[in-house]
């Protein structure tokens, strides 16, 4: 291939690794795995992904890594095909293994970042299908700065259970439905084992189809590519087509901060908020932002939710799946209609160079579908998040509206300091209509980690209270959560942040529309408990956790990582 197009070197970083008398001994032990005389002359591409046998979601990144490969060498590049690691919260979600989860993003950055750095690869791919993989991938991306983009690896396909289409969410649900006799061991055992039937992320609109619905509207994936599910035999065909399409960026020299803007930022909060996405989002995008260098903070959630209405019918809190999108049109229906109804801004760029309105102006839609609604007749008027702030979260906190219908609520707080606590009165029957159930010492810092809390609402939800009873955290909530659920309370207690000043029955405020979540409790009570306040041992004193409590930052600021002043 030309080496140089329109003045962009496309070897602009490898030449300094093969090139020259002195990178002999390099070439010498990249002979020793196949390359040649000719593929010196051509661009080095990088192919990172997170397969790994410890879940569904990833279980095909490998065999799609093909895929890409074969294309990238088509169009005349060198693949180089790089791994890092992954965590399931799926299977983790409860245990003390799902503190690994948020730690997870940061070294699946770290590690694309070193790995691309050292071996100095043009341009990059990275396929990513868990949640945490997506926002490292594109943290890395944005790190590396080198033509490239994020490819999912999509959805599983929903299982079936007496006639309806089930998810993973089903099963969380089904075990609090379980624990208050609401539901057989059969019955359960058989939602188990038809919720997962195969390959791919978990099917709703959870934190991995929310994140790939928003990256690829910012501009850091293909339009079109996200939506095709893992099991699809197109996916291979749209891998091979990543391929071919990284060279031509390359050749193009378009790089992640040609593209990234602060409206582009936007966007994604907005498309993510009309899916009734994951309040995960807050988190990546926060630190996204801050790895791209751009101005972006918590209270822009509430800015953009309040102008953007719920356009697409979504589980958790409606009735399709991701794989319905894919049927209805793709990820690009839902976009083209934001585009069209004002919302979000169509001249932002996109992976091909071309920008989001000339990638979706021709975007079919299949003719009847009510899985992706209008502008104009929306699921709900304004968006699905919410950031609350009060004296219980100075430094705000968030809540899905799109899975509650419920705008008020106050009642005792029911005080835990760890999840394993919360659930055991969740499954004992000890939580009551009304009580608002407080989780901490789950935050960044506290957990370390910040656990998603899956396993607990759902069983409230399951035991059905999903209606009358509130919870809190600082930790973090799965994108399948519903219910009346506020996480990312911050400061964390684990600081001193007020929600560690919660005691057994003061009285919690939540006010969705005031944006407002409070302890009926004067601000000199708070503040005498604050001061004898002490702060716990940390649960870990080395080794990775250790690391990461160290260096974490709030979750107001995307709990992301920094060295210290």
């Amino acid at each position: 291939m030309a080496e140089r197009t329109d003045g962009f070197d496309v070897r602009h970083r490898s030449r300094a690794l093969v090139e020259g008398r002195d990178r002999a001994a390099a070439r010498a032990m990249l002979r020793a795995i196949g390359m040649t005389d000719e593929d010196f002359q051509r661009p080095l591409i990088g192919v990172a992904h997170s397969w790994i046998e410890t879940m569904p979601c990833n279980l095909g990144l490998r065999k799609l890594a093909q895929a890409v490969k074969k294309g990238i060498r088509e169009a005349g590049g060198v693949p180089m095909e790089v791994n890092t690691i992954a965590i399931s919260d799926g299977v983790t979600m409860g245990t003390e293994g799902m503190k690994a989860s948020l730690v997870s993003r940061e070294v699946v950055a770290d590690s694309i970042e070193l790995a691309a750095s050292a071996h100095m690869f043009d341009a990059i791919v990275i396929l990513a299908a868990c949640d945490k993989t997506l926002p490292g991938s594109a943290m890395a991306l944005t790190r590396l700065d080198i033509p490239g983009f994020v490819l999912y690896g999509g959805s599983i396909l929903p299982g079936h259970y007496r006639g309806r289409d089930i998810t993973i969410q089903n099963v969380f649900e089904a075990i609090g439905a379980n624990a208050a006799g609401r539901l057989s061991d059969e019955e359960l055992l058989e939602i188990e084992r038809a919720a997962c039937p195969g390959v791919g992320t978990c099917g709703g609109q959870f934190t991995a189809n929310t994140m790939a619905t928003a990256i690829e509207v910012l501009g850091l994936s293909p339009v079109g590519m996200a939506s095709v599910p893992q099991p699809d035999p197109r996916k291979e065909e749209v891998a091979y087509r990543a391929g071919q399409l990284v060279m031509d960026q390359l050749r193009r020299g378009l790089r992640p901060s040609d593209i990234l803007t602060r409206q582009s930022f936007l966007n994604g909060i907005a498309v993510a908020t009309a899916t009734g996405g994951s309040t995960n989002i807050v988190l990546h995008f926060l630190a996204m932002a801050r790895e791209a260098g751009i101005e972006l903070t918590i209270d822009d959630f509430n800015e953009v939710s309040e102008r953007t209405p719920v356009i697409a019918d979504l589980v958790p809190s409606g009735r399709y799946t991701a794989v319905d999108v894919y049927h209805a049109g793709g990820i690009q229906v839902i976009a083209k209609r934001l585009i069209e109804g004002g919302k979000i801004d169509g001249s932002q760029l996109t992976p091909t160079g071309r920008t989001l309105a000339e990638e979706v102006a021709d975007a079919a839609e299949t003719p009847g579908q009510d899985v992706i609604l209008s502008v104009d007749r929306p699921k709900q008027p304004t968006g699905g998040l919410v950031i609350l702030r009060g004296n219980l979260a100075p430094e705000g906190c968030v809540i899905k509206t799109s899975g509650t219908k419920i705008a008020h609520h106050r009642g005792p707080a029911r005080v835990f300091d760890c999840e394993e606590d919360a659930m055991a009165a969740v499954t004992g029957r000890q939580i009551r209509p009304g009580d608002v159930v407080v989780i901490r010492y789950e935050g960044p810092r506290g957990g370390p980690g910040m656990r998603e809390m899956l396993g607990v609402t759902a069983a409230i939800v399951g035991e059905g209270l999903g209606d009358s009873v509130a919870l809190i955290t600082d930790g973090r909530f799965s994108g399948a959560t519903r219910g009346l659920m506020v996480g990312h309370v911050a400061p964390e207690a684990a600081v001193g942040g007020p929600i560690a000043a919660l005691r057994e029955g003061d009285v919690v405020a939540i006010d969705i529309p005031g944006k407002r979540i409070d302890a009926e409790l004067p601000n000199e009570e708070l503040a005498r408990r604050l001061a004898d306040w002490q702060p716990p041992e940390p649960n870990y004193t080395s080794g990775a956790f250790a690391k990461y409590a160290a260096l974490v930052a709030s979750a107001s600021e995307g709990a992301v990582t920094r060295p210290p002043k």
